[in-house]
């Protein structure tokens, strides 16, 4: 097999991709998934490939209109259609595995579940964060259907434990809820901790999220905490025995708080830190592609229309914008080269 070729498996919940220097395993059914190189010991840079995962925006149209949303969502937005979606996933090399849907409302994008069924027929694992507005247990079913996982962003206790709720009792195992951290959440963040053990919407909760704050957004005036706030927070959910998880923007600061631990070594190996145009997209509504949502708008990178392209990898995965995206991510070590995180 040459370096440029690569072979790929597929059962039912499993999914295997094998070549000379990048090679994974994937388990739709519980999640797993590990990836090496040319022996079990060597890490991929990224994958020659095409993304393993994307992030994919199908609704701007959310009700909550958050001070922090990086987005300024508003309740008038836009959706992507069906259509849309089914020429963008065609489009994508074989060995993507899941996608991760941004919607505000969930049910905001009347083609949702068209997308949701499209995904499985390809054997693409679909995942979404929601924010708990107008979920009902109808709409859990159909989460618990076809989901893999589903994130709750909390913005209030009772939306958020509710919608948890609805889901775990409808038989979804990988139920999150999604908090930011800032210096205007930092008590609530504590709170929600304190609760996880406590109140029983929340007895079956995988685990509270932790998403680092991005300076972004017309609406966005919330601030980054201190390094030493940071740290208080993850030993204070350790010593909680609060099941967490972060962004991957965040994996390297929290790999810093956690070195003197004794199971540092399986921390650090099932962290994953930034892999934006490494190992992952973002498409917006539009079908445009960024190396991460974050770079939507920003100065200095151009969305690439997707919906033309015929030649994914020549045209979007070793696109110079994206090269050189990466080639900067890589060299520093995979901390955000664009926002102080």
């Amino acid at each position: 097999m040459k370096l440029n070729e690569y072979e790929i498996w597929e059962s039912k919940h499993l999914k295997f991709v094998k070549s000379p220097e990048y090679n994974y395993v994937f388990n739709s059914e519980n999640g797993f998934f590990a990836r090496w190189g040319e022996t079990k010991e060597d890490d991929p840079q990224f994958s020659p490939f095409g993304p393993e995962l994307l992030d994919v925006e199908i609704s701007t149209i959310c009700s909550n209109r958050c001070n922090w949303c990086y987005k300024s969502n508003t309740s008038i937005g836009k959706n992507m259609s069906f259509s849309t979606f089914k020429k963008i996933l065609n489009k994508i090399p074989r060995n993507l595995t899941q996608i991760a849907f941004g919607i505000g409302d969930i049910d905001a994008n009347p083609d949702l579940w068209e997308i949701f069924d499209y995904c499985r027929s390809k054997n693409i694992i679909p995942n979404i964060t929601i924010n708990g507005n107008n979920l009902n247990r109808d709409l859990a079913k159909k989460l618990t259907k076809y989901c893999g996982a589903v994130a709750v962003s909390h913005y209030t206790d009772d939306v958020c434990f509710n919608a948890v709720k609805l889901l775990v009792d409808e038989g979804l195992n990988q139920v999150n809820i999604h908090k930011l951290v800032s210096r205007e959440t930092l008590d609530s963040c504590y709170q929600v901790l304190n609760l996880a053990n406590k109140d029983p919407h929340l007895s079956r909760l995988n685990a509270i999220v932790f998403l680092s704050l991005k300076n972004k957004g017309k609406r966005n005036n919330y601030h980054r905490i201190s390094r030493k706030d940071f740290s208080e927070l993850i030993i204070y959910a350790i010593n909680s025995n609060v099941r967490i998880g972060f962004d991957s923007c965040s994996a390297n600061k929290v790999l810093e708080v956690l070195k003197y631990q004794d199971n540092y070594q399986m921390i650090e190996m099932m962290s994953e830190p930034c892999e934006s145009s490494c190992f992952s997209l973002y498409i917006n509504v539009e079908g445009k592609v960024y190396p991460c949502s974050f770079l939507e708008g920003e100065c200095g990178f151009d969305g690439i229309d997707l919906l033309p392209i015929n030649n994914f990898l020549r045209d979007i995965w070793f696109e110079v914008r994206i090269k050189n995206f990466r080639e900067k991510l890589l060299s520093q070590d995979r901390n955000c080269p664009h926002f102080n995180i």
